[in-house]
């Protein structure tokens, strides 16, 4: 097993995002969508790659939908709204931020919705 997919296997089903590193410049996490969820992350203030370790589901990007698959890399820019949808197998995503956010409540508000810790 990788290790992003040992990090992914490790968190519990109610935290979908691990960060496992916040420097100055970048951090970066590990996102787990199941096989029929919903993605209910809003725009961050930080520009974002996503690398689909595993899974297949759709992408929304702002007015763009593709289908996304393992080994696909997506950018999206600060503030532009998007997300997964249609998600036939679960989805293992290794996400970078940059820069660091210096919220960590703003971070999880943004993948998880308001109210999220």
């Amino acid at each position: 097993m990788e290790p992003v997919e040992r990090m992914a296997s490790g968190r519990s089903a109610d935290q979908p995002y691990v960060e496992f590193l916040r420097v100055p410049a970048m951090r970066a996490g590990v996102y787990v969508l199941q096989a029929g969820t919903t993605d209910r992350q809003t725009p961050h203030e930080e520009d974002e790659l996503y690398y689909v370790v595993r899974g297949r589901a759709r992408f929304r990007q702002g007015a763009d939908e593709r289908e996304v698959r393992t080994g696909d890399v997506l950018y999206v820019p600060a503030r532009e709204t998007h997300s997964f949808y249609e998600i036939e197998e679960t989805l293992v995503l290794l996400v970078v931020f940059g820069p660091a956010e210096s919220s960590a409540q703003r971070t999880a508000e943004a993948l998880l919705g308001p109210g999220a810790d």
